[in-house]
């Protein structure tokens, strides 16, 4: 009587935890995406900014 119950706790453990890794997975994928558009947002605004200065504009490109 007490292994079937076991089991059945089990399984289900074990269902929850491969659940629970899945949402992990896919938290870090939504991050990692966030993560890579920042991070191309900044480097696209950096090298405007790069540029401006350059040009000898920087104090009035820099500021838009």
């Amino acid at each position: 009587m007490a292994k079937p119950l076991v089991r059945g706790i089990i399984k289900t453990s074990i269902g929850l935890t491969l659940e629970v890794r899945r949402a992990a997975i896919e938290a870090g994928e939504e991050i990692q995406g966030i993560t890579s558009q920042v991070a191309a947002e900044k480097l696209a605004s950096s090298a405007r900014t790069r540029r401006v200065e350059a040009g000898g504009e920087a104090t009035a490109q820099a500021a838009r």
